[in-house]
Order: C-alpha cells, then sequence, then structure tokens
C-alpha cells in the first residue's frame, strides 16, 4: 500500500505513519482483548473499580449494571474511532489529518503526546512500588527507611530503574514485542486475580456471595440520589477509558478486519470489565468480613497477609499489570505522536526515546516534587481539551467526508490537496475546537461544573461535533 503512495511529503510520511497494508496485520480479536484488559487490570483500575461500590451507598449489583452500561458505551466509541484506521491502517495522529489538516493535526497529536508522556513517567513509578515491595519483602526495610535521594531510597530507586529499563528494552524491540506481553499480562493478571478472589472467599466464608448485593449499601459520603450516584458510576468510568478512547486507531490499524476489532472490543470492554468488576466486588467485600473493615488498595492487603510466596506472586501481577497500561495509555501514543511532529527525523524508536527519557525525568522526581506541586489541574487541562477533538474527527468522517479518505492526500503537501485546507490548517476545525474548548476546559476549573462528573468528556466531544458540524454546512 506505501508502494501506491504519490507525493509523499518528507515532513509527513515516514514508515511507522505510513498506512499498513492488511496482508501485513496479524492482530486479531485476542489483542484488542489484551489492550483493554492491560488498561483495566492496574493497581488505579482495581482501586478505582472497588471505590465505585464503597463511595456511592448503592446496591452492589446496581453498582455491576452501572460499570456494565459504561463499557457497552466506550465499545460504541472506540468502534467508531477504530474503523478508519482499520480500514486504511493509519496511526491516530494521521487520522487528525482528515478533519484538522495535515499541519493542523500536529496540534492534538501534541497535547495528546503530552499527557501520556506525564503519565507515563508517573506510572512507571507506580509500577516500581511493586518490584520495590518484593525487594524490601527479600531484603528487609520499608520505603521510609534509609537515606534518600529525592524522596526515594536506595531500593526504591533500584525497583524504579529496574522498571524503566524493561519498558525500554520492550520498546526497543518493537511493537510485536509490545503485543507479545502485552498477551501475556492481561492472562496471567486474571489468573492471580482469580486466585486471590478465591482465598479471600474461603477466609470469608460461604455466606458472602449472598451479602455482595447488600454488604456495602448506604456506605459512601455521596450526598446525590441513587439515580445521580448510578450515573456517578457510568460517568466515572467513561472518563477512565477517555485517554485511550481518542487515540484507538493506533491500536486498531494493526487488526486484520473490522469484524476481529469488534469482537476485541466487545470481549475486552463490557465482558471484561463486568468479570474484573465482579472479582473486584468479591475481593472488596470479602476484606470487609475478613480484616473488619473494606481495603481498596492491593498492596495494602497483601502487606496485611504477611506471607511472602504470596507478596512476590502479587508484586510480578502488580509489576506486570501497570507496565501493561503504560504501554497501552502512556507510550505508544506520543511515540506516534512525537513521529507526527517530524516525520523526517522522529519515528517510532525515536519518538519512545523521547518519551522514555522524559518519563524517567518525571517518575524520578514524582516523590519529591511533581506529586507535591499542582500540576494534575494543567495535565487535566490538556487531556479535557480532547474531548472536542474527538468530536470533530468523528463528526467529519462519518457526516461530512461519509467515510471516505484520500490516502495521498494525507501524506502530501501540495496547496489544492483535500486535506491542505487552509496553509494545512483546517480553520472551521480549529473553529469548532476553540468554542468547545471554553466548555472542557471549564470542566476541569469551574466548581460548579464537577457535579457533570465523567459525562463532562461525553459533552464535550458532543458540542465539538454539533459545532463542527453546524459551521461545516453553512
Amino acid at each position: 500500500m506505501t508502494d501506491r503512495l504519490e507525493n509523499r511529503d518528507p515532513s509527513l510520511y515516514n514508515e511507522d505513519l505510513a498506512p499498513i497494508p492488511k496482508s501485513a496485520r496479524k492482530w486479531g480479536a485476542f489483542e484488542i482483548f489484551n489492550v483493554w484488559a492491560n488498561d483495566v487490570q492496574s493497581l488505579f483500575g482495581y482501586t478505582l473499580a472497588a471505590s465505585l461500590f464503597i463511595s456511592y451507598g448503592l446496591n452492589g449489583w446496581s453498582v455491576f449494571l452501572a460499570i456494565l452500561i459504561a463499557g457497552f458505551f466506550v465499545m460504541w466509541l472506540v468502534n467508531l474511532m477504530g474503523r478508519p484506521s482499520v480500514e486504511h491502517g493509519i496511526p491516530f495522529p494521521v487520522m487528525a489529518r482528515v478533519s484538522m489538516g495535515v499541519r493542523g493535526a500536529n496540534f492534538p497529536a501534541m497535547v495528546r503526546g503530552i499527557v501520556a508522556i506525564f503519565w507515563y513517567g508517573a506510572q512507571t513509578y507506580f509500577a516500581s512500588t511493586a518490584v520495590a515491595m518484593l525487594l524490601f519483602s527479600l531484603f528487609g526495610g520499608s520505603a521510609d527507611s534509609g537515606g534518600m535521594l529525592l524522596g526515594m531510597n536506595t531500593l526504591s530507586w533500584i525497583a524504579f530503574i529496574i522498571v524503566w529499563s524493561f519498558q525500554v528494552v520492550l520498546f526497543w524491540r518493537g511493537i510485536d514485542w509490545i503485543s507479545r506481553f502485552l498477551n501475556f499480562a492481561g492472562p496471567f493478571v486474571y489468573i492471580v486475580m482469580l486466585i486471590l478472589a478465591g482465598l479471600i472467599w474461603l477466609e470469608a466464608g460461604s455466606d458472602l456471595l449472598p451479602q455482595l448485593g447488600t454488604i456495602f449499601q448506604g456506605m459512601g459520603d455521596y450526598e446525590g440520589s441513587s439515580v445521580a450516584a448510578f450515573f456517578a458510576v457510568v460517568g466515572t468510568m467513561i472518563a477512565y477509558f477517555a485517554a485511550v478512547v481518542i487515540n484507538y486507531g493506533d491500536f486498531s490499524r494493526f487488526v486484520a478486519s473490522e469484524r476481529q476489532m469488534k469482537r476485541g472490543n466487545f470481549y475486552g470492554l463490557p465482558l471484561n470489565i463486568a468479570f474484573f468488576s465482579l472479582i473486584a466486588l468479591i475481593v472488596t467485600a470479602g476484606t470487609a468480613v475478613v480484616f473488619g473493615e473494606t481495603v481498596t488498595n492491593p498492596t495494602e492487603m497483601v502487606e496485611r497477609v504477611d506471607s511472602l510466596p504470596l507478596t512476590i506472586i502479587a508484586a510480578l501481577m502488580f509489576f506486570a499489570a501497570t507496565v501493561g497500561i503504560n504501554l497501552v495509555a502512556n507510550f505508544i501514543p506520543p511515540a506516534y505522536d512525537l513521529a507526527n511532529l517530524a516525520p523526517s527525523r522522529i519515528d517510532f524508536r525515536v519518538g519512545g526515546a523521547i518519551t522514555s527519557v522524559c518519563g524517567f525525568i518525571i517518575g524520578g522526581l514524582w516523590v519529591s516534587t511533581i506529586s507535591q506541586i499542582g500540576i494534575f489541574g494543567f495535565v487535566n487541562t490538556l487531556g479535557a481539551i480532547l474531548a472536542p477533538v474527538y468530536g470533530i474527527m468523528i463528526a467529519d468522517y462519518y457526516l461530512v467526508k461519509s467515510q471516505s479518505i484520500d490516502l495521498n492526500a494525507l501524506f502530501s503537501s501540495d496547496e489544492t490537496g483535500q486535506y491542505f485546507y487552509d496553509n494545512g490548517w483546517n480553520r472551521r476545525a480549529m473553529m469548532a475546537f476553540a468554542i468547545a474548548g471554553v466548555f472542557s476546559i471549564c470542566t476541569v476549573w469551574v466548581p460548579a461544573l464537577e457535579s457533570l462528573s465523567g459525562f463532562s468528556w461525553v459533552i464535550g466531544a458532543l458540542l465539538g461535533a454539533s459545532i463542527y458540524y453546524v459551521i461545516v454546512k453553512r
């Protein structure tokens, strides 16, 4: 397919951004399932799922239903975003050229890249805490003992460097090795989680299952109605996946067919989320019975059991799970996004190297500096303004362009090209983004909009799509 591209501009093209011919695509439903499995099965993912059952005072099965609905909704969103990349084999930043312009696409790519690099460094640190837990169990000590450098002692730094180096080796091996790791990590984490749930169930006794629906009912500090609480759970889960939704084409481009993509999304989103949440419900409810209080942090759960074999297995699980989500949500996106900024000088490997170096700095400074300086508002603002971009891209592809893409024009700087627009920028798309982006920014900084919870992303996307469509038609 790449051989048939004409008038390729080196400032827009390299082999990593080029369309992947269908004959070269190796991914199927199993690989897509593991993309989502690794996205869910992190330390934060488990803690979030467990907290949802506790925080809103709802019947456990009501929370379970809300999580399931969110899974179906996210599946619909990614099916929309994934289809053009399956059809043409192009990643997110190249797909963004269709609606934003061949130069304008650098804007959403840069924003997505900055957000991902920040969280890549943070998740590298979080994954290192699992390895540190193992090292402390084997050699003694704790995270607070010994001499400190930037808030971490010697064993903590060794753990951090191990995790960082492991990820560097993976990305340097290429997307096939990353895929192999994801295919291992997804099933492995599930096996360990099922064993943990079984042990907790045995310890809690046979009365646990009948109590799953009611054990957390009436708990939490949510002040709204039960209906509002239900939709808050739905919104929270949608917001959790928002970062991956917009650049889902980075993964779907490797899939052989749209049917395989949709099957993988179905297994990996509603079914996977439901099953994982059920495990979280059983384990969290079991901790309430066994320990006399709910424990939502898996590392705390393992520390309370105080078993070296369990610590070793759990540390490996937490490591695999957190590295998995880091690769899916925070490494692959910026590698492509950075390549899109300067394709003639930056390929996937160089983009990955830049991401890794920045991630090392962010992760190394996480404890002492970054987590203390209130940078989250800035990062969350950048993440929020991607919502209108999603809406604009979907409206443009399905409603304006009628699902038609000229691949040659995506890699050409010819002023008469379909996607050159105004000096490479689609002013109508940028206008729609500027208007809808005001709302997205306000959702981060205006307290009155906090009640929208995760639905602020959906509203921002709808605003972007609606405003763009109206501007284009006029």
